[in-house]
């Protein structure tokens, strides 16, 4: 399935993932520079949880377009069911 993302979702879901690679190299430097083991480990928290609710947003817009355009979601071959079980998978992999 397409994701087609646009305007604010687009927007959104890229801003999260800048927060997560500028969060990402900061931990790499604070590695580097020897901080904190604490300070580290919250600042990969934050990582973690910006990658993650970026894939959520990405996940919820694709089934937002499943509901309002189910044709569109499934792939050649595929059920409803499938598709679903597809979208399932999908969304564990990030809980």
């Amino acid at each position: 399935m397409d994701l087609d993302l646009a305007g604010a979702e687009l927007k959104s879901v890229l801003n999260r993932l800048r927060r997560a690679q500028g969060q990402i190299a900061g931990v790499i430097r604070m590695i580097e520079e020897g901080r904190d083991c604490e300070e580290v480990v919250t600042q990969l928290a934050a990582a973690s949880r910006a990658l993650d609710r970026a894939g959520f947003a990405i996940i919820a817009t694709g089934l937002q377009q499943c509901l309002t355009g189910t044709e569109d979601g499934l792939r050649p071959g595929e059920d409803r069911e499938e598709m679903r079980s597809r979208l399932e998978k999908l969304f564990l992999s990030l809980a």
